[in-house]
């Protein structure tokens, strides 16, 4: 899905290339109850902690390493990366 030129990646650092990563694109969060959980049916709404337009988060194995946005790739949803967040922020958000 990347079309993108790869980038020159120092040798000792190869090995770490062909290693599976879960990512993850959050649109948002919020807490409920147990009974509010077990009320939800089809067609249920869910308020989230997030406005429409808010960028989202993009994590890699649970750590925040991006924001973005939802694109269209063909008949697929893809992301967008607006903001890398670099290794010291990620360190104030953990």
């Amino acid at each position: 899905m990347n079309d993108e030129p790869k980038q020159s990646t120092p040798e000792h650092l190869r090995l770490l290339e062909s290693i599976d990563v879960m990512l993850t694109v959050e649109v948002g969060r919020t807490q409920m109850t147990i009974r509010d959980l077990l009320r939800l049916s089809e067609g249920s709404v869910i308020e989230l902690n997030r406005l429409a337009g808010d960028p989202l988060d993009v994590l890699v194995n649970g750590t925040p390493i991006a924001k973005g946005e939802v694109v269209m790739v063909g008949d697929r949803f893809g992301i967008r990366f607006g903001q890398i967040i670099t290794p010291e922020e990620r360190a104030d958000i953990v």
